[in-house]
């Protein structure tokens, strides 16, 4: 009998964190989720680390070079064509400044914005522990 799972997509995400900012990348039109606002991020290739993951993904996709970052939180999404498994991480320390290396826009979005953002349905529950563990209230 041939199994109905749904593929599972491991990605390494970086949440990039200036004071009550945090770094957003547009994702490309026809891709999953296109058009939406995401922290930036990526599939993990066979064999490959999360941090090693993250590391790469993020010099491809903005361009800088991760130094430090620390697990953040990890979590799992369904939509209706896939799962995804989302390994997240605090970068606390990178050399680079962050661009669109492949055309996408970016975009410092304040923490307490970030809820009337179009984010994929996966990136809500980081959005809510952000806003819980760093946003200072006025």
């Amino acid at each position: 009998m041939a199994s109905l799972a749904k593929p599972l997509l491991h990605v390494a995400v970086g949440v990039i964190l200036r004071q009550q900012q945090v770094l957003l990348a547009k994702r490309a039109a026809g891709k999953h989720q296109a058009n939406r606002w995401e922290f930036p991020g990526g599939k993990l290739e066979q064999g490959e680390t999360v941090a090693a993951a993250l590391k790469r993904e993020l010099a491809e996709e903005i361009g800088i070079t991760v130094l430090e970052a620390e697990p953040f939180m990890q979590l799992q999404h369904e939509y209706p064509e896939r799962c995804v498994l989302l390994d997240i991480y605090l970068v606390t320390d990178f050399s680079g400044e962050p661009h669109g290396a492949e055309g996408q826009p970016l975009y410092w979005a304040e923490l307490s914005e970030l809820d009337q953002l179009s984010l994929p349905d996966a990136n809500q529950p980081i959005v809510e522990q952000l806003q819980a563990a760093f946003l200072v209230s006025a």
